[in-house]
């Protein structure tokens, strides 16, 4: 399939370096407010990037929970696939896939896990089902059928019919510590805006940057 002459031009809007916030928070804040209003699906689904020691990366989509000065953190299988990786290698890349809305953010940092203290606050937030879910996937490892996932729930459900469900020992979150922020707006004849956030030495300033398309 030729895909050569598929092309949309991008309209909808301009972004330049004076009309940004001065932290990039602030700005992800705004943008993710706007998704909202658009009624955009999922505006929290990130693709995150890991590589392994080797360098050899992957890629998925994952949920941002919540986010803050701190970075942006979301919740998995601390004996996954990317969780290995992370271990292998802690600096990781996000990416908001807005195409709808003619953005994109991109997100260059590192990650780490929060406390446990912190996943176990989000974790009795989850619903019931959620929480079991939690505890049936052993996240990337192979199993027999869907079946077998059905059986290992229904056996949950039953053994934590009352009371709560314990935090496992091997779910939790990761924070992504930003260095890097890119807000891309799609522009007129592919000349799209593109401003960089670009962490200082010191940690608590960004430096502020427009880059060629």
């Amino acid at each position: 399939m030729d895909l050569s002459d598929y092309r949309k031009e991008y309209l909808k809007q301009a972004l330049t370096r004076s009309s940004v916030d001065a932290c990039p928070f602030e700005q992800f804040t705004h943008w993710f407010q706007q998704a909202v209003d658009a009624d955009y699906p999922e505006p929290n689904a990130m693709s995150l990037a890991t590589a392994n020691a080797s360098a050899a990366p992957s890629l998925r989509t994952v949920l941002l929970k919540y986010f803050d000065p701190k970075g942006f953190v979301f919740f998995t299988n601390y004996q996954s696939r990317k969780a290995q990786e992370i271990a292998e290698n802690p600096q990781v890349s996000l990416l908001f896939p807005w195409v709808a809305l003619e953005r994109q953010i991109i997100v260059l940092g590192r990650i780490e896990k929060i406390s446990e203290e912190e996943s176990l606050t989000y974790f009795r937030s989850r619903p019931h089902d959620s929480q079991l879910g939690a505890w049936v996937s052993h996240q990337s490892s192979v199993i027999p059928d869907r079946e077998w996932l059905a059986t290992q729930l229904d056996e949950l459900n039953n053994k934590y019919a009352e009371g709560e469900v314990p935090l496992p020992k091997f779910w939790g979150g990761y924070r992504i510590v930003p260095h890097h922020i890119e807000f891309w707006q799609g522009g007129p004849a592919r000349l799209h805006d593109r401003i960089l956030y670009t962490r200082e030495a010191d940690g608590t300033e960004w430096n502020i940057k427009r880059l060629s398309p």
